[in-house]
């Protein structure tokens, strides 16, 4: 079917996803983009409606195969519907994976954040934590929504190799902790040596601006990397990223 009006339906559908109110009345969540459409595909992702510019046989068979009712749309068509300045020729709406906390937890690193409301940030955390091999990454109250636009292109795919869970961090880092599970906290209060976390541990990154709170800080070891310049602090996804390999490294050694 061939899409040439921006007042079509399906096209309505996906203008929706930009907002959360839409991603959570319809359940999904919108992708754009060959590299990430691609990386949906590989991972398995459940797909709805998909969005191919003419000329592009072979993707608009794969997106069939994969479940997705595929539109061809004129290029104004895409362009109404994506959120980067020049997109590419591919766009969809899949289905957002559940975020229920799980009973067990699996072992080995899992990343909690704590109120990370940048979403580039949370979309690049997401990132390294696949990179680094992290069984998932839970999010507390306040974080950014990780299927926003700009969180799941700054994943670059990553949020389809790893589960991400939406829960109430305090119960849930106790519940680690209980289980066995070495709670790191990046705090300007903590020492500059990495303390040997096991074979489990949870790493917990705080707020821009303001960092862990308190009562998630009083209840983890603090650790907080060594600055040799004068920068007295980094980004919160550059220092997450810079601890999550070190950790990685020491728990993989």
């Amino acid at each position: 079917m061939l899409v040439e009006s921006t007042r079509n339906d399906a096209v309505k559908r996906a203008k929706a996803l930009a907002n959360k109110k839409g991603r959570t009345e319809q359940g999904l969540h919108f992708i754009e983009g060959e590299k990430l459409v691609r990386e949906a595909i590989v991972s398995g992702a459940e797909f709805v409606e998909a969005f191919v510019e003419e000329g592009h046989d072979l993707m608009e068979a794969v997106l069939i195969g994969s479940g997705a009712r595929v539109y061809t749309a004129k290029r104004h068509v895409i362009e109404s519907m994506t959120n980067t300045e020049s997109p590419q020729w591919v766009c969809a709406t899949v289905k957002t994976p559940p975020t229920d906390v799980p009973e067990v937890y699996p072992s080995g690193l899992i990343i909690a954040l704590d109120k990370v409301q940048e979403p580039g940030n949370l979309g690049t955390i997401i990132r390294s934590a696949d990179a680094m091999g992290a069984k998932g990454v839970l999010l507390g109250e306040g974080c950014a929504d990780p299927y926003a636009p700009k969180p799941v292109r700054a994943s670059m795919g990553s949020i389809y190799h790893l589960p991400i869970w939406d829960g109430d961090l305090k119960k849930e880092l106790s519940k680690l902790v209980s289980d066995g599970y070495t709670p790191l906290c990046a705090h300007l209060k903590g020492s500059e040596t990495l303390p040997d976390v096991g074979s489990n541990c949870v790493l917990v990154i705080g707020n821009e601006s303001r960092g862990v709170s308190e009562e998630i800080a009083d209840m983890c070891k603090l650790y907080r990397l060594p600055m040799y310049g004068f920068a007295e602090s980094l980004n919160a996804s550059v220092a997450a990223s810079i601890i999550m390999y070190e950790l990685a490294k020491q728990m993989h050694s």
